[in-house]
């Protein structure tokens, strides 16, 4: 899964990185080290531009301001955002919520990398014995070992809220969610000296990350053939991620920092394997 993951690069260079057309100044985020469910995040997508002066046939692509937790177009409320931050790939295109956008509204969400929690093998056993009710959990940052940017795949959707009128601002809602996949069982590009080898080691689900030879491809909705857009679901080539501890003071949301990614010699919470 995906619950939290660093999003620290400046936008210009983001725009550079994945060839955006249009994006608003106005709209920069700061950087976020430690970025939840509901908080607003950068999405790469393609639409086409809205004016008197706009082709309304040509994609645009976009860097645009997007709030993490899907709500789909049909919902009367969006209080099921915060429960739909990550969709499947295995049944991304059958799901009600996410086929529409996995159709024709795909996005990429830029990261440095995401992190995740691992148990303890110390701390499992007094969760067992019911000396804890409940157990501590090292929190690992994964990011590609070449320092690229982790280009997540991502699904948005707009929602109209009808309680409000016509040009009031917050009448349309722009969300997103992660697509995740499972887990890489491969070894880990660079892995920590004490700890786990591999991906699945950490957890069984992850980020489906897009190597730039898929980005086109995915951000295009033009491309529609159910079958062509499930084929760019495939994992990635494995081998291209690395992992290490960090402090536990990611597990609360309102710590933040980029000290929050400083690697760890090793785990805080006791043996982990």
């Amino acid at each position: 899964m995906c619950g939290r993951y660093a999003a620290s690069r400046r936008p210009e260079d983001l725009a550079d990185t994945f060839g955006v057309e249009r994006w608003d100044p106005q709209e920069t985020l700061a950087p976020d080290w430690n970025v939840a469910p509901t908080k607003e995040v950068y999405a790469v997508l393609e639409r086409p531009l809205k004016g008197e002066d706009a082709d309304p046939r040509r994609p645009v692509r976009q860097m645009r301001v997007l709030k993490w937790g899907l709500v789909p177009s049909w919902a009367k409320t969006p209080e099921g955002a915060a429960r739909l931050i990550n969709a499947r790939a295995e049944t991304v295109h059958e799901k009600p919520s996410f086929k529409q956008a996995f159709a024709t509204r795909r996005c990429i969400l830029p990261a440095d990398g995401y992190y995740e929690w691992v148990t303890g093998a110390d701390e499992r056993e007094l969760e067992v014995e019911g000396r804890r009710k409940r157990a501590r959990k090292q929190p690992y940052f994964v990011t590609p070992a070449d320092g690229s940017v982790f280009a997540m795949a991502g699904l948005f959707e707009f929602w109209r809220d009808r309680t409000l009128p016509d040009g009031h601002p917050a009448a349309w809602w722009a969300t997103c969610s992660v697509v995740t996949t499972e887990a890489e069982t491969g070894p880990l590009a660079v892995a920590p000296a004490e700890g786990p080898g591999s991906l699945a080691e950490i957890h069984p689900r992850m980020p489906l990350m897009l190597t730039p030879d898929r980005w086109d491809a995915w951000l295009d909705p033009t491309c529609t053939d159910p079958e062509e857009v499930r084929a760019l679901l495939a994992a990635p080539p494995e081998g291209l991620m690395r992992a290490f501890p960090v402090g536990t003071a990611v597990s609360n949301v309102r710590n933040n920092g980029p000290e929050l990614l400083t690697e760890l010699d090793g785990p805080e919470v006791g043996t982990l394997f």
